[in-house]
């Protein structure tokens, strides 16, 4: 079935937003998606009519609890979790993980191993290097292999040893685009008796996830980067979560429901956040699809990349064709499954800064800079202070908006 990008564009009020009569162009969404407007109807509504805080026995603060629940819920089909009870929900994902840090690593010793790839954002890396610098542990890295700009199992097996605990591990990189084999690595820490740490922010937009699949003990993403508002999410496997020790206020119970959330919640944005897995919901019925939720969303990912696919090729070989411009990351089209749309470059001649502030001038949006994928540009030799041009390509967006971009990119090199 063609997929209906008409309907879909329909549905973010964002996108026909003019400046100028200059339609924006958003290019900028592996930092940050729009939303549908039915995200913005549920946070508006639940502002109204579930504004309160949880426990009462009036009717603001029951329905406030049903939000709450339904958020979780919907994660839960969202990733593919057993229970509800699996989702942790907070203000976003780098802060939920400093967080669970300290849970995780509480009972590691000194001298024990955390392993971390120089393929991740600082996300899933500025939290583990601070407890083990707290901890006496030491932190191993793990490079990336610049052909197949992945983490390589070679890499992974000569870093193991019998005092790993832990690898925290990246599922697509926010700078290349690439896709790590986050099935087979997981197999082989687990099978060393480590636990794994995914970091599935920018998958998430682009393909579903399973952790039961992978196999895993926790993974994290955030919502505004999938249509959603500004949350983090990590679900933990219920045998881990169980028995792992909670930061919390003394009057907090042990159920693994909010065991592990602080504080009030963004009730607001949990009404948001279950509109956003309906979203997935949504788009999976005008394609067809149907049965359960889960099944409903899985049918959406399927369709969603299969139009992205040929807009990614469109932006690759583009930016291939602009002379002085060298892309970091897989441009083989035949492995471009194995990368989301997300495809940062170097523009010799001009910094990305320069390049990033023509195409605002045109009212095209999109990122420069090392964008917290710090050790990436390490490994690559790429300037901090300068980083790359990226360009992010989400499933509302149309091959005259790729085109747009692209005759800016080159006009810029005349």
């Amino acid at each position: 079935m063609t997929f209906p990008i008409e309907r879909v564009r329909s549905a973010f009020p964002a996108l026909a937003i003019t400046d100028g009569g200059e339609a924006r162009i958003y290019l900028d969404n592996p930092a940050g998606t729009q939303v549908p407007q039915h995200v913005v109807d549920a946070i508006s509504s639940c502002l109204i009519g579930s504004n309160a805080n949880l426990g009462g026995y009036f009717p603001t603060s029951l329905a406030a609890g049903s939000v709450v629940d339904d958020a979780h819920q919907a994660m839960a089909d969202f990733l593919g979790a057993r229970s509800a009870d699996e989702i942790i929900i907070g203000a976003n994902m780098t802060s939920l993980t400093f967080h669970l840090a300290r849970s995780i690593c509480r009972d590691f010793k000194p001298g024990d191993e955390i392993l971390l790839t120089r393929m991740d954002h600082e996300g899933n890396v500025a939290p583990w290097l601070t407890i083990a610098e707290d901890l006496g542990l030491v932190v191993k890295w793990l490079p990336f292999d610049t052909e197949t700009w992945q983490v390589e199992p070679d890499a992974l097996e000569a870093a193991l040893s019998d005092r790993t605990r832990l690898i925290a591990l990246n599922y697509a990189s926010n700078l290349t685009g690439s896709i790590n084999d986050v099935k087979a690595l997981t197999a082989m820490a687990k099978a060393a008796g480590a636990l794994v740490f995914i970091d599935a922010v920018q998958l998430a937009p682009h393909r579903s996830i399973d952790v039961q699949d992978i196999g895993c003990d926790f993974l994290a993403c955030s919502s505004y980067k999938f249509f959603g508002p500004h949350l983090g999410i990590i679900w933990g496997s219920t045998e881990v979560l169980r028995n792992l020790p909670a930061y919390k206020c003394r009057c907090v119970g042990e159920e693994l429901m909010g065991k592990f959330e602080t504080g009030t919640p963004q009730i607001e944005l949990l009404a948001g956040l279950t509109a956003t897995v309906d979203y997935y919901a949504w788009l999976g019925k005008q394609i067809g699809g149907d049965g359960s939720r889960r099944a409903q969303i899985l049918a959406a990912f399927d369709a969603a990349h299969a139009y992205e696919r040929p807009l990614a090729g469109q932006l690759i070989e583009g930016l291939l064709s602009i002379p002085d411009v060298t892309i970091h990351g897989i441009t083989n089209l035949n492995r471009i499954d194995h990368r989301v749309p997300t495809v940062s470059f170097s523009y010799n001649g001009h910094k990305p800064a320069f390049v990033s502030k023509a195409l605002s001038d045109q009212n095209i949006f999109i990122w420069d800079g090392h964008n917290y994928a710090l050790e990436v540009v390490r490994q690559l030799g790429i300037p901090e202070d300068e980083g790359i041009v990226r360009i992010g390509i989400a499933h509302y967006n149309t091959e005259d908006e790729v085109d747009r971009a692209l005759e800016c990119l080159a006009a810029i090199g005349k």
